[in-house]
């Protein structure tokens, strides 16, 4: 008798993390879905180009997670294994705070709902991140850390987070939270911090840009690389029992260290091109961020395996031929 081919719904697929992880659920053998809000043809491929190489091999859906008919109407006509839920709003200074709930919160909840209303069998993957210590009490950060979120963005994924543990205890649904520590790749959006760096930084080494203007230059954080955290969710949901794990490196690197390194493997002093800006500063930063995998090495045999010289390298490379056709 043949194998069952798994069946795997992805929102946020356009984004960094969705086009690992679907490419490497086809390397599982996986049926690939993915959800895309409808936008209007012009700006499609511009969404679509980070699976734009595996548009092939996927199944593409119109829907959005602010709209719960939509949602469940995908859930329904996919009924899928499991469900990978990515999709969030992440960076709120280009949008509204209440945006940011709705999309945050709402599309969460619209989720479960459709997966219990539906009786699925389906596991379900909510994307946590370490922003929900935020203030934090105690480090390295495990997963019996207390949350203290300090940004709209942080305390939306910390209901996210809450709403999938509810439904895991109050209607046995296999819900599992990742909490993500950062985790970058050469696939960051611009707007993230360490690829507006390796961006800058290139872009100057080419002499198409004078100076780069950033924020808080001590704020220190656990980067890892985004395609080594996705196998973790993908791990999470191939259990026996749904948990939560957070998935980090256990080594934590300043702004500053980040710069430092992405300037000097260019070549460049970094002084002299570097200016902080008051305006990238936060009203409530979080300082420092440093997460215990311990518990997903364990259990889930799960470990990081680019390290942060490497994952700096990988994206200064990319971004350096991709600016000097631009150039």
């Amino acid at each position: 008798m043949a194998k069952k081919i798994k069946k795997a719904l992805i929102t946020g697929i356009t984004g960094q993390d969705g086009s690992y992880l679907a490419e490497f659920l086809l390397s599982k053998g996986y049926e690939v879905h993915g959800i895309v809000r409808r936008v209007a043809c012009e700006n499609q491929e511009h969404r679509l180009g980070r699976i734009s190489h595996i548009l092939n091999k996927i199944k593409i859906h119109g829907a959005s997670v602010e709209n719960y008919a939509s949602i469940f109407k995908v859930i329904n006509e996919v009924r899928p294994d499991e469900i990978y839920h990515l999709a969030a709003q992440s960076f709120v200074a280009h949008e509204d705070e209440f945006s940011t709930m709705n999309i945050n919160v709402n599309g969460t909840h619209y989720i479960l709902s459709a997966i219990k209303e539906l009786a699925l069998k389906c596991k379900f993957y909510f994307a946590g991140s370490s922003e929900m210590f935020g203030l934090v009490k105690e480090s390295p950060q495990n997963e019996n850390t207390t949350f203290y979120p300090r940004s709209i963005y942080a305390i939306s994924k910390t209901a996210g987070f809450n709403l999938t543990r509810n439904y895991r205890e109050a209607y046995n649904i296999f819900g599992c939270s990742g909490i993500l520590f950062n985790h970058e790749s050469p696939r960051r959006g611009l707007e993230f911090v360490t690829r507006k760096i390796t961006n800058a930084a290139t872009r100057i080494k080419l002499g198409l840009q004078k100076k780069l203007y950033l924020g808080n230059l001590d704020a220190q954080r656990d980067w890892g690389f985004a395609g080594d955290y996705v196998k973790a969710m993908w791990l999470m949901l191939q259990q026996n029992k749904p948990d939560d794990y957070v998935i980090a490196t256990n080594e934590m690197h300043s702004v500053r260290e980040f710069v430092e390194e992405v300037f000097g493997y260019l070549e460049l002093d970094w002084k002299k091109y570097v200016v902080v800006d008051k305006k990238f500063l936060r009203p409530t930063d979080v300082f420092q961020l440093r997460g215990d995998y311990s518990k997903a090495k364990k259990v889930l045999g799960w470990k990081p395996d680019v390290k942060f010289k490497e994952l700096v390298k990988m994206m200064v490379d990319s971004d350096l031929e991709i600016n000097k056709k631009l150039s």
